[in-house]
């Protein structure tokens, strides 16, 4: 698996720094930006998002709901959370 690391401030995206940890999966033609996909989640509730990795083709992100830590998949055309689990 390959990441793009990804470290927000627990508020809307106004501080959103993208360090690329190892050179990364791409996401598809046509997807949307990460910082859409970011917006996105923070849209849905997700908070302090930690982590953001592309693994076959769809956005693996690692963000908090009601101060519980969450891993979610994301679809990178519309942003749509595909699953959303408790990180263990």
């Amino acid at each position: 698996m390959k990441k793009i690391a990804i470290f927000a401030v627990p508020m809307m995206f106004s501080a959103l720094v993208v360090s690329q940890a190892q050179a990364g999966e791409r996401p598809p033609e046509g997807s949307k930006s990460l910082a859409e996909i970011a917006q996105i989640i923070e849209s849905k509730g997700y908070t302090k998002i930690t982590e953001i990795s592309m693994d076959d083709g769809v956005w693996e992100v690692e963000a908090y709901l009601n101060n519980v830590e969450r891993e979610l998949r994301v679809n990178p055309m519309t942003g749509e959370v595909l699953s959303d689990r408790r990180d263990r």
